[in-house]
């Protein structure tokens, strides 16, 4: 199965996007999970919060959308539509005081994780995100170095 990344009104796709697909593949075989159909969807702040309003009722901004189509007790597949707001990941990265590069990256996973049954609604559950988020990254860059830049 693939994983895929597109731009809707934006222009933005993360660079490296083959060490990507492999590093998020590893991140969810490490969760015990096979990879099926997943799309990344970069996309202006407008766009996404389209999709927040018609779809989840939300009337603001946020980074990401995850659409989940997973099976994760019967074929154990994770699949599905993650959206990413590249602007406000990068606004984000300056509120946290992190590196935009290292925001887009944490979001990318955080989308994923929420596939392999992760939730963040929780204190606990947030914590739970937070660490797991903390690990993949680790992995990457054990794996491949430094992120990828972050161009917008």
């Amino acid at each position: 199965m693939a994983v895929t990344f597109h731009s809707e009104e934006c222009g933005f796709l993360p660079h490296e996007r083959r060490k990507t697909a492999a590093w998020i593949k590893a991140v969810i075989a490490g969760e015990g999970y096979k990879t099926g159909d997943i799309a990344y969807v970069f996309c202006s702040s407008e766009y996404h919060l389209n999709i927040n309003r018609t779809y989840l009722h939300h009337d603001y901004h946020t980074d990401v959308i995850t659409f989940d189509y997973s099976d994760l007790t019967g074929s154990r597949v994770v699949s599905g539509d993650i959206f990413i707001d590249p602007f406000t990941v990068r606004d984000n990265a300056d509120i946290v005081g992190t590196q935009p590069r290292e925001e887009i990256m944490r979001v990318i996973v955080h989308g994923v994780l929420h596939l392999c049954g992760h939730g963040d609604k929780t204190p606990d559950e947030e914590r739970q995100m937070r660490a797991l988020e903390d690990r993949a990254l680790a992995l990457y860059r054990e794996t491949y170095g430094d992120y990828p830049p972050f161009v917008l």
